[in-house]
């Protein structure tokens, strides 16, 4: 397989498994080792959810609205340097207890079990540019993870990035998506 089929690929499951992450704020790396064909699959035990999913709390949620959500997706390697988002999908959910609970686990690099599906209606996304910008309209007011992986030189991928943001209807809200 060519160097841009291996891209395609790669970006195909990157998109899934980080709308299945922020919707379920499951570990990215760890979904994209189980998705992409020939890499190990996680070893790890997955976390069982302790909040059940509030059904009247999404209920309540408004699904669209009037604002916008851009900024940038970028990654500051340890070693040095900074690598953007090129291309990648970030994803903007509702901050409820149930995300909340699997946000903080995922940001320990944690496998949690799958989110209720009913939770994904909620979800926004959008796709940076080759410079790691993004811009998101559609978003209705209220508190949000904003969330993305950058796609690492050699291979591999960056830590899972999360950002919280309050969003307020008819605003821009800008947000370095950065770690």
């Amino acid at each position: 397989m060519g160097a841009g089929n291996n891209r395609r690929t790669g970006k195909v499951v990157v998109t899934v498994a980080l709308l299945l992450a922020l919707s379920g704020c499951q570990s990215v790396q760890r979904q994209i080792s189980e998705w992409l064909p020939g890499t190990e699959k996680s070893t790890g035990p997955v976390v069982r959810r302790q909040v059940p999913f509030p059904a009247q709390t999404y209920a309540a949620l408004p699904k669209s609205g009037i604002a916008t959500v851009k900024g940038r997706l970028f990654y500051q390697r340890p070693e040095g340097g900074t690598v953007y988002g090129d291309h990648e999908q970030v994803s903007i959910a509702p901050v409820t207890e149930y995300s909340a609970e699997a946000a903080s686990q995922a940001l320990a690099g944690k496998r949690v079990e799958p989110a209720d599906p009913r939770a994904r209606a909620y979800t926004h996304t959008t796709t940076t540019d080759s410079r790691g910008y993004f811009s998101a309209s559609g978003i209705p007011a209220g508190v949000f993870y904003v969330a993305g992986t950058v796609a690492l030189p050699g291979g591999g991928r960056s830590p899972f990035i999360l950002k919280q943001v309050r969003v307020r209807k008819d605003s821009t809200v800008e947000v370095e998506l950065s770690r």
